[in-house]
Protein backbone atom coordinates (compact mmCIF):
# COMPACT_ATOMS: atom_id res chain seq x y z
CA UNK A 1 0.00 0.00 0.00
CA UNK A 2 1.38 3.50 -0.86
CA UNK A 3 -1.15 5.22 0.94
CA UNK A 4 -1.61 3.94 4.45
CA UNK A 5 -3.78 6.67 6.20
CA UNK A 6 -7.48 6.16 6.31
CA UNK A 7 -10.43 7.94 8.21
CA UNK A 8 -11.90 6.16 11.03
CA UNK A 9 -14.30 7.29 14.00
CA UNK A 10 -12.30 7.60 17.24
CA UNK A 11 -13.66 7.36 20.62
CA UNK A 12 -11.30 9.65 22.93
CA UNK A 13 -11.54 10.10 26.88
CA UNK A 14 -11.72 13.82 27.40
CA UNK A 15 -11.26 13.79 31.00
CA UNK A 16 -12.68 11.28 33.27
CA UNK A 17 -15.54 9.49 32.15
CA UNK A 18 -16.51 12.18 29.47
CA UNK A 19 -16.06 11.15 25.96
CA UNK A 20 -15.89 12.61 22.44
CA UNK A 21 -16.52 11.23 19.08
CA UNK A 22 -14.22 13.04 15.86
CA UNK A 23 -12.97 11.15 12.61
CA UNK A 24 -9.60 11.47 13.06
CA UNK A 25 -6.83 10.46 10.14
CA UNK A 26 -5.11 7.05 11.09
CA UNK A 27 -1.85 5.10 9.56
CA UNK A 28 -2.58 1.19 8.84
CA UNK A 29 0.55 0.56 10.32
CA UNK A 30 -0.85 1.30 13.37
CA UNK A 31 -3.25 -1.36 13.46
CA UNK A 32 -2.55 -5.03 15.16
CA UNK A 33 -1.18 -7.77 14.20
CA UNK A 34 -3.00 -10.47 11.96
CA UNK A 35 -3.24 -12.26 8.68
CA UNK A 36 -5.92 -10.00 7.02
CA UNK A 37 -6.07 -6.46 5.97
CA UNK A 38 -9.46 -5.57 4.88
CA UNK A 39 -10.51 -2.08 3.17
CA UNK A 40 -13.71 -2.09 4.49
CA UNK A 41 -16.77 -1.20 2.59
CA UNK A 42 -19.64 -1.17 5.26
CA UNK A 43 -20.08 -1.34 8.95
CA UNK A 44 -23.38 -1.40 11.11
CA UNK A 45 -24.62 0.02 14.34
CA UNK A 46 -24.85 -2.19 17.53
CA UNK A 47 -25.58 -1.90 20.80
CA UNK A 48 -22.69 -2.80 21.90
CA UNK A 49 -20.75 -0.05 19.59
CA UNK A 50 -22.68 2.54 21.43
CA UNK A 51 -21.40 1.42 24.53
CA UNK A 52 -18.41 0.88 23.29
CA UNK A 53 -18.85 4.47 21.95
CA UNK A 54 -19.94 6.02 25.42
CA UNK A 55 -16.70 4.45 27.13
CA UNK A 56 -18.46 1.24 28.31
CA UNK A 57 -15.46 -0.46 30.03
CA UNK A 58 -16.88 -3.76 30.23
CA UNK A 59 -16.74 -3.95 26.50
CA UNK A 60 -14.16 -2.06 25.35
CA UNK A 61 -11.09 -1.46 28.35
CA UNK A 62 -8.75 1.11 26.76
CA UNK A 63 -9.17 4.53 24.68
CA UNK A 64 -9.08 6.09 22.10
CA UNK A 65 -10.22 3.42 20.38
CA UNK A 66 -12.44 2.82 17.26
CA UNK A 67 -15.58 1.05 17.88
CA UNK A 68 -17.04 -1.37 15.05
CA UNK A 69 -18.19 -4.77 16.02
CA UNK A 70 -18.90 -5.37 11.91
CA UNK A 71 -17.51 -5.32 9.00
CA UNK A 72 -17.58 -6.27 5.50
CA UNK A 73 -15.03 -5.38 2.64
CA UNK A 74 -12.33 -6.50 0.57
CA UNK A 75 -9.02 -8.04 1.23
CA UNK A 76 -6.31 -5.49 0.96
CA UNK A 77 -3.27 -8.08 1.86
CA UNK A 78 -3.41 -11.56 2.79
CA UNK A 79 -0.86 -13.47 5.00
CA UNK A 80 -3.21 -16.74 4.76
CA UNK A 81 -3.84 -19.43 2.46
CA UNK A 82 -8.05 -18.87 3.09
CA UNK A 83 -7.69 -15.60 1.96
CA UNK A 84 -6.64 -13.66 -1.33
CA UNK A 85 -6.32 -9.80 -2.20
CA UNK A 86 -9.77 -8.46 -3.59
CA UNK A 87 -11.49 -11.54 -1.96
CA UNK A 88 -15.00 -10.18 -0.23
CA UNK A 89 -15.50 -10.67 3.34
CA UNK A 90 -17.46 -10.37 6.16
CA UNK A 91 -16.06 -10.28 9.45
CA UNK A 92 -17.93 -9.63 13.29
CA UNK A 93 -17.78 -10.74 16.56
CA UNK A 94 -14.86 -12.02 18.70
CA UNK A 95 -12.43 -8.88 19.66
CA UNK A 96 -13.33 -6.74 16.41
CA UNK A 97 -14.70 -3.49 17.80
CA UNK A 98 -14.25 -4.15 21.50
CA UNK A 99 -10.62 -3.67 22.17
CA UNK A 100 -9.11 -4.08 18.75
CA UNK A 101 -9.53 -1.08 16.13
CA UNK A 102 -13.29 -2.18 14.43
CA UNK A 103 -15.21 -1.24 11.31
CA UNK A 104 -15.97 2.54 11.78
CA UNK A 105 -12.85 2.75 10.11
CA UNK A 106 -11.86 2.05 6.79
CA UNK A 107 -9.07 -0.45 7.35
CA UNK A 108 -8.91 -3.36 9.81
CA UNK A 109 -6.50 -6.15 10.51
CA UNK A 110 -7.89 -9.20 12.08
CA UNK A 111 -6.49 -12.72 12.27
CA UNK A 112 -7.86 -15.05 9.14
CA UNK A 113 -9.46 -16.94 11.57
CA UNK A 114 -12.49 -14.17 12.18
CA UNK A 115 -13.41 -13.62 8.91
CA UNK A 116 -15.52 -15.46 6.35
CA UNK A 117 -16.00 -15.31 2.40
CA UNK A 118 -19.29 -13.29 1.95
CA UNK A 119 -21.47 -15.38 -0.06
CA UNK A 120 -21.40 -15.07 -3.63
CA UNK A 121 -25.71 -13.98 -4.08
CA UNK A 122 -25.08 -11.52 -1.01
CA UNK A 123 -23.78 -7.74 -1.67
CA UNK A 124 -21.50 -6.36 1.12
CA UNK A 125 -23.87 -3.94 2.00
CA UNK A 126 -26.58 -6.44 2.19
CA UNK A 127 -24.83 -8.52 4.57
CA UNK A 128 -24.13 -5.50 7.16
CA UNK A 129 -27.90 -4.74 6.74
CA UNK A 130 -28.08 -8.12 8.49
CA UNK A 131 -24.75 -7.12 10.31
CA UNK A 132 -23.94 -9.17 13.90
CA UNK A 133 -28.09 -7.84 14.91
CA UNK A 134 -29.05 -10.19 11.91
CA UNK A 135 -26.57 -12.94 13.02
CA UNK A 136 -27.70 -13.27 16.15
CA UNK A 137 -31.89 -13.14 14.90
CA UNK A 138 -30.76 -15.96 12.92
CA UNK A 139 -29.18 -17.69 15.50
CA UNK A 140 -32.02 -17.28 17.68
CA UNK A 141 -34.72 -18.46 14.78
CA UNK A 142 -32.22 -21.47 14.02
CA UNK A 143 -32.40 -22.62 17.85
CA UNK A 144 -36.13 -22.72 17.55
CA UNK A 145 -36.65 -24.09 14.42
CA UNK A 146 -33.89 -26.76 15.28
CA UNK A 147 -35.72 -27.48 18.96
CA UNK A 148 -38.18 -28.01 17.07
CA UNK A 149 -41.01 -25.16 17.91
CA UNK A 150 -42.70 -25.66 14.38
CA UNK A 151 -44.60 -22.50 13.04
CA UNK A 152 -48.51 -24.79 13.44
CA UNK A 153 -47.32 -24.89 17.46
CA UNK A 154 -48.54 -21.27 18.22
CA UNK A 155 -47.25 -17.52 18.78
CA UNK A 156 -43.60 -16.45 18.77
CA UNK A 157 -43.32 -13.19 21.25
CA UNK A 158 -40.29 -10.80 20.07
CA UNK A 159 -39.05 -8.39 22.36
CA UNK A 160 -37.29 -5.67 21.80
CA UNK A 161 -39.05 -5.63 18.49
CA UNK A 162 -37.72 -2.40 16.90
CA UNK A 163 -34.31 -2.58 17.50
CA UNK A 164 -31.60 -4.45 14.93
CA UNK A 165 -32.30 -8.38 16.29
CA UNK A 166 -35.72 -7.62 17.13
CA UNK A 167 -36.23 -6.08 13.51
CA UNK A 168 -34.95 -9.00 12.01
CA UNK A 169 -35.82 -11.62 13.63
CA UNK A 170 -39.87 -10.39 13.16
CA UNK A 171 -39.08 -10.70 9.31
CA UNK A 172 -37.15 -13.61 8.95
CA UNK A 173 -40.23 -15.71 11.60
CA UNK A 174 -42.72 -14.11 9.03
CA UNK A 175 -40.78 -15.44 6.26
CA UNK A 176 -40.68 -18.80 7.80
CA UNK A 177 -44.32 -18.87 8.49
CA UNK A 178 -44.97 -18.54 12.07
CA UNK A 179 -47.36 -16.17 13.49
CA UNK A 180 -45.46 -13.36 15.59
CA UNK A 181 -46.27 -10.96 18.56
CA UNK A 182 -44.21 -7.99 18.76
CA UNK A 183 -42.88 -6.34 22.01
CA UNK A 184 -42.22 -2.56 21.53
CA UNK A 185 -41.84 0.78 23.74
CA UNK A 186 -42.99 2.92 20.32
CA UNK A 187 -46.58 3.13 19.76
CA UNK A 188 -45.61 5.11 16.72
CA UNK A 189 -43.64 1.65 15.30
CA UNK A 190 -46.81 -0.33 14.85
CA UNK A 191 -47.25 0.14 11.34
CA UNK A 192 -43.33 -0.43 10.83
CA UNK A 193 -43.88 -3.75 12.85
CA UNK A 194 -46.71 -4.96 11.13
CA UNK A 195 -45.17 -4.06 7.59
CA UNK A 196 -42.40 -6.57 8.56
CA UNK A 197 -44.91 -9.63 9.60
CA UNK A 198 -46.33 -8.76 13.06
CA UNK A 199 -49.51 -9.92 13.89
CA UNK A 200 -49.62 -8.27 17.45
CA UNK A 201 -48.32 -5.40 18.93
CA UNK A 202 -47.88 -5.45 22.34
CA UNK A 203 -46.72 -2.40 24.56
CA UNK A 204 -44.17 -3.06 27.39
CA UNK A 205 -46.80 -2.49 30.10
CA UNK A 206 -48.54 -5.26 28.29
CA UNK A 207 -45.26 -7.67 28.20
CA UNK A 208 -44.53 -6.93 32.12
CA UNK A 209 -46.11 -8.89 34.98
CA UNK A 210 -46.38 -6.96 38.57
CA UNK A 211 -48.24 -9.41 40.10
CA UNK A 212 -45.53 -11.49 41.08
CA UNK A 213 -47.26 -15.13 40.30
CA UNK A 214 -44.47 -18.14 39.87
CA UNK A 215 -46.63 -18.92 36.15
CA UNK A 216 -48.73 -17.14 34.21
CA UNK A 217 -51.28 -18.06 31.36
CA UNK A 218 -49.64 -19.60 28.68
CA UNK A 219 -49.12 -17.75 25.71
CA UNK A 220 -46.17 -18.15 23.44
CA UNK A 221 -44.81 -21.61 21.81
CA UNK A 222 -41.22 -19.63 21.39
CA UNK A 223 -39.89 -16.44 22.33
CA UNK A 224 -37.07 -14.64 20.69
CA UNK A 225 -35.66 -12.32 23.81
CA UNK A 226 -33.86 -8.92 23.12
CA UNK A 227 -33.95 -7.35 26.40
CA UNK A 228 -33.82 -9.43 29.49
CA UNK A 229 -35.15 -8.24 33.01
CA UNK A 230 -38.76 -8.53 33.73
CA UNK A 231 -39.84 -8.60 29.91
CA UNK A 232 -37.76 -11.80 29.80
CA UNK A 233 -39.16 -13.52 33.47
CA UNK A 234 -42.78 -12.58 32.02
CA UNK A 235 -41.87 -14.09 28.91
CA UNK A 236 -40.81 -17.54 30.57
CA UNK A 237 -43.61 -17.78 32.82
CA UNK A 238 -46.18 -17.44 29.91
CA UNK A 239 -44.12 -19.53 27.34
CA UNK A 240 -46.61 -22.70 26.75
CA UNK A 241 -45.47 -26.51 27.72
CA UNK A 242 -42.52 -27.74 26.28
CA UNK A 243 -41.79 -24.13 24.36
CA UNK A 244 -38.49 -22.47 24.13
CA UNK A 245 -36.88 -18.85 25.00
CA UNK A 246 -33.70 -17.58 23.48
CA UNK A 247 -31.99 -14.91 25.54
CA UNK A 248 -29.37 -12.39 23.77
CA UNK A 249 -29.44 -9.26 24.92
CA UNK A 250 -29.70 -7.37 28.38
CA UNK A 251 -31.13 -3.32 27.08
CA UNK A 252 -33.35 -3.40 29.88
CA UNK A 253 -31.68 -5.48 32.59
CA UNK A 254 -29.06 -8.20 33.26
CA UNK A 255 -31.36 -9.58 35.77
CA UNK A 256 -33.34 -11.92 36.12
CA UNK A 257 -35.67 -12.83 38.48
CA UNK A 258 -38.07 -16.07 38.72
CA UNK A 259 -38.85 -19.24 40.42
CA UNK A 260 -37.74 -22.76 38.74
CA UNK A 261 -41.04 -23.89 38.13
CA UNK A 262 -41.39 -22.33 34.01
CA UNK A 263 -38.58 -25.04 34.24
CA UNK A 264 -39.82 -27.92 36.50
CA UNK A 265 -43.66 -27.90 35.48
CA UNK A 266 -43.71 -26.67 32.16
CA UNK A 267 -40.62 -28.37 30.51
CA UNK A 268 -39.64 -24.47 29.72
CA UNK A 269 -35.91 -24.11 28.01
CA UNK A 270 -33.90 -21.24 28.05
CA UNK A 271 -31.48 -20.78 25.39
CA UNK A 272 -28.53 -18.83 25.67
CA UNK A 273 -27.47 -17.07 22.43
CA UNK A 274 -23.77 -15.66 21.57
CA UNK A 275 -22.39 -14.31 18.28
CA UNK A 276 -19.45 -13.13 19.30
CA UNK A 277 -17.27 -16.30 19.89
CA UNK A 278 -19.66 -18.59 17.04
CA UNK A 279 -17.32 -20.85 15.16
CA UNK A 280 -16.86 -20.17 11.69
CA UNK A 281 -18.33 -23.37 10.54
CA UNK A 282 -21.64 -22.55 12.19
CA UNK A 283 -21.16 -18.44 11.18
CA UNK A 284 -20.57 -19.86 7.52
CA UNK A 285 -23.81 -21.83 8.01
CA UNK A 286 -26.32 -19.19 8.56
CA UNK A 287 -24.82 -16.58 6.70
CA UNK A 288 -25.56 -18.74 3.82
CA UNK A 289 -29.21 -19.41 5.27
CA UNK A 290 -29.18 -15.67 5.27
CA UNK A 291 -28.36 -15.24 1.42
CA UNK A 292 -30.31 -17.75 0.42
CA UNK A 293 -33.50 -19.80 1.83
CA UNK A 294 -33.73 -17.39 4.58
CA UNK A 295 -33.45 -14.49 2.48
CA UNK A 296 -35.71 -11.52 3.52
CA UNK A 297 -37.33 -9.27 0.59
CA UNK A 298 -36.96 -5.67 0.78
CA UNK A 299 -33.73 -5.60 2.53
CA UNK A 300 -33.91 -1.66 2.49
CA UNK A 301 -37.20 -1.08 4.00
CA UNK A 302 -34.99 -2.18 7.34
CA UNK A 303 -31.93 0.41 7.02
CA UNK A 304 -30.65 3.87 7.60
CA UNK A 305 -27.33 4.37 5.32
CA UNK A 306 -25.78 6.80 6.75
CA UNK A 307 -21.71 7.78 6.70
CA UNK A 308 -19.09 8.41 9.43
CA UNK A 309 -19.61 12.36 10.04
CA UNK A 310 -23.49 11.27 10.54
CA UNK A 311 -22.58 8.17 12.91
CA UNK A 312 -22.56 9.67 16.16
CA UNK A 313 -25.90 11.18 16.18
CA UNK A 314 -27.06 7.43 15.27
CA UNK A 315 -25.14 6.46 18.09
CA UNK A 316 -26.89 8.67 20.52
CA UNK A 317 -29.94 7.83 19.54
CA UNK A 318 -29.07 4.58 19.85
CA UNK A 319 -28.96 5.15 23.46
CA UNK A 320 -31.44 6.97 24.18
CA UNK A 321 -33.73 3.94 22.56
CA UNK A 322 -34.89 5.93 19.98
CA UNK A 323 -33.68 3.97 17.17
CA UNK A 324 -35.71 2.01 14.88
CA UNK A 325 -34.29 -0.48 12.61
CA UNK A 326 -31.23 -1.29 11.06
CA UNK A 327 -28.29 1.40 11.02
CA UNK A 328 -25.44 0.90 8.27
CA UNK A 329 -22.44 2.99 7.79
CA UNK A 330 -20.79 3.34 4.53
CA UNK A 331 -17.35 3.75 4.45
CA UNK A 332 -16.53 4.50 0.58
Amino acid sequence: MRNTSYDALVVSETEKNTYALKIQPKDVNELPQGELLIRVHYSSLNYKDALSASGNRGVTKQYPHVPGIDAAGVVAESSSPLFAQGDQVIASGYDIGMNISGGFGQFIRIPAGWALHCPKNLSLRESMIYGTAGFTAAQSVKRLVDFPILPGKGKILVTGATGGVGTIAVALLKRLGYGVSAVSGKPEAAEFLTQLGAAEIISRQQATDSTGKFLLKEKWAGVIDTVGGEILATAIKSTTYGGAVTCCGNVASPDLSLSVYPFILRGVSLLGIDSAKCSIPVREKIWHKLADEWRIGNLDSLVTECRLPELPGYIERMLQGRQKGRVIVNLL
